[in-house]
């Protein structure tokens, strides 16, 4: 009997161990049935991803700091060649969300190393001009991109990274189209 109980014990913690986990503040989260963690705040306001995402990937907060995001949101009359302006309470709640979840006010490993190597007093507005950015995909050579119709910029994260709205950027995980898995 008391190895029955033992052995349904160690199965019950076993089970409870390796079930995926949420914390209220985000800060451990796996990816249901995966178990592959997120690698920054994903993009999780409603309003966020429908504004931003109707456009546009709705890219993850925690790849830039709130300097640039209070910079992108401040510049939305020329947004990158293009008009994306929001009535005043609707700019102001996306503000508050990309500020309150960037890369300088998150605790994941992924949004500090967004942060290294960034100039305070010229902050970048893409993602794709930070140091960690250009160091982690310095080895992607050009011919992913000539005359790949699938593919035209490093800004569509989610063409390479499928889990990169869920903030997941795995690099097991690249598949780039038109070409295959990304094996560095």
């Amino acid at each position: 009997m008391k190895s029955t109980l033992a052995i349904s014990a160690i199965i019950f913690t076993v089970g409870i161990l390796t079930l995926p986990v949420v914390f209220s503040d985000n800060s451990f989260e796996w990816r249901q049935g995966e178990g592959h963690e997120s690698d920054v705040a994903n993009a999780s306001h409603p309003l966020y991803t429908e504004e931003c995402g109707s456009c546009h990937m709705a890219y993850p907060p925690g790849l830039l700091s709130s300097v640039s995001w209070t910079a992108v949101m401040n510049g939305l009359d020329d947004h990158f060649g293009d008009n994306a302006e929001l009535d005043a309470q609707t700019h102001k709640a996306i503000s508050e969300f990309l500020t309150a979840s960037s890369a300088d006010n998150s605790h994941y490993s992924r949004s500090r190393k967004f942060m290294r190597g960034i100039d305070a007093n010229s902050p970048p507005l893409r993602i794709s001009e930070t140091p960690y950015f250009k160091r982690k995909h310095d080895e992607v050579p050009a011919k992913v991109f000539i005359g790949n119709s699938k593919l035209s910029s490093f800004s569509q994260c989610n063409s390479c990274h499928q889990g990169a709205q869920k903030g997941i950027f795995d690099d097991d995980d690249v598949r780039i189209p038109g070409y295959g898995r990304w094996d560095d």
